[in-house]
C-alpha cells in the first residue's frame, strides 16, 4: 500500500512538471518583469478594430478606442467630433481627423510624458462613420454605408443584401463626383462574376453612389 501512495505522489510529481518542460522544449521565454502583457494587450485591443490598415486617415465621426497601459483613467472610447478633434483627460483637445492611427499614437504618447512615466499607447479606429458610400434602386437595403479600405463594387453590393426580383443587373452604374463633375462608371455584375471584364470592378471612393436600376 505504501509502494503504492509513493509512486502516485512521484506521478503527481510528474504532472506538475511536465508543462513546464513541454513548455521550455520551445520557444524561449522572456521573463522580464511584466514580458507579453503588453503585447496580449495590444493584441487584443487590435481585434476589435473596424480596419487595420496603417494608412486609414481618421475622419470626423469616426470612433476611436484610445489605451494606455495600466492608466485606465486616461484610457477610453472617444468619437471624433465635427472639428475633427477628441478629448481626452491631461491633454484636453487633440486634433484627430487627418492623422493615421500611429500618429495620433505619437501625439498622444508626447503629451502623456508630461503626466506619465513610459506611457504605452495604442490607438485603433472602432468605427468608421467618415467615410460612406451608397446604395440607391433595386437592392434589398438602400441607403449609406461605412467605405471601408479597398472596398470594391462586388463587396459594397454584398452588404446591400443582393438585388431585388425587378433589379437590372446588367446595367448597374456608380455615381462619382471628381474635380467638380459628376462621372458615371457601368458596371456588369453578369460579367464580372462571370470572371469577364473584372476591372470594372473597382474600389469604391467617399461619396460614391451605387445605383441599381
Amino acid at each position: 500500500m505504501l509502494r503504492q501512495i509513493r509512486t502516485f505522489a512521484a506521478m503527481g510529481v510528474f504532472l506538475a512538471i511536465s508543462p513546464v518542460a513541454a513548455h521550455a522544449q520551445g520557444s524561449p521565454v522572456n521573463t522580464s518583469p511584466g514580458a507579453g502583457r503588453a503585447e496580449l494587450f495590444d493584441a487584443g485591443v487590435k481585434g476589435r478594430a473596424a480596419t487595420n490598415d496603417p494608412n486609414y486617415v481618421i475622419g470626423p465621426q469616426d470612433v476611436l478606442d484610445v489605451s494606455v497601459w495600466k492608466e485606465p483613467d486616461v484610457s477610453r472610447q472617444v468619437p471624433v467630433r465635427p472639428d475633427g478633434k477628441i478629448s481626452l483627460p491631461l491633454l484636453n483637445d487633440l486634433q484627430a481627423a487627418g492623422l493615421t492611427p500611429a500618429t495620433l499614437t505619437a501625439q498622444i504618447t508626447t503629451g502623456l510624458e508630461k503626466f506619465i512615466t513610459n506611457p504605452q499607447v495604442t490607438v485603433i479606429v472602432l468605427e468608421i462613420n467618415s467615410q460612406r458610400i451608397y446604395m440607391l434602386g433595386e437592392v434589398a437595403r438602400v441607403g449609406a454605408y461605412a467605405l471601408l479600405p479597398g472596398m470594391t463594387i462586388l463587396q459594397a453590393l454584398s452588404n446591400a443584401g443582393g438585388f431585388t426580383p425587378f433589379s437590372n443587373v446588367k446595367n448597374i452604374h456608380v455615381l462619382r463626383q471628381e474635380n467638380g463633375e459628376q462621372k458615371k462608371l457601368f458596371f456588369n455584375y453578369k460579367e464580372v462574376i462571370s470572371g469577364k471584364r473584372t476591372e470594372q470592378n473597382i474600389a469604391l471612393k467617399p461619396g460614391d453612389t451605387i445605383v441599381v436600376p
